[in-house]
């Protein structure tokens, strides 16, 4: 089985923070090229993710805005806690 191209990504770094990273690295039992691919596709998503634009119709956001504004309604398991007896009393 082949594995996948790569391409080469070239960086400028200062040394204390390649020994941060390498320190990091090594503590996750990981490659220095691994830690930092999985951190920066990491922080590539969250980025992403926060210009993600959630569009509805007007009823949909009507929906959701009163689901918010609605008390929750208590679960069965919830009604079973509260009634238990705390372990400190």
């Amino acid at each position: 089985m082949t594995s996948p191209a790569r391409d080469a990504l070239n960086m400028r770094i200062r040394p204390d923070d390649r020994s941060l990273i390498d320190w990091a690295a090594k503590a996750q039992g990981k490659s220095r090229t691994d830690f930092i691919l999985e951190a920066a596709r990491r922080a590539a998503v969250d980025v992403l993710l926060d210009r993600a634009l959630v569009q509805v119709g007007d009823q949909a956001y009507a929906d959701f805005l009163a689901r918010l504004d609605a008390p929750p309604a208590p679960s069965d398991q919830l009604k079973r806690t509260m009634r238990t007896k705390a372990q400190w009393e």
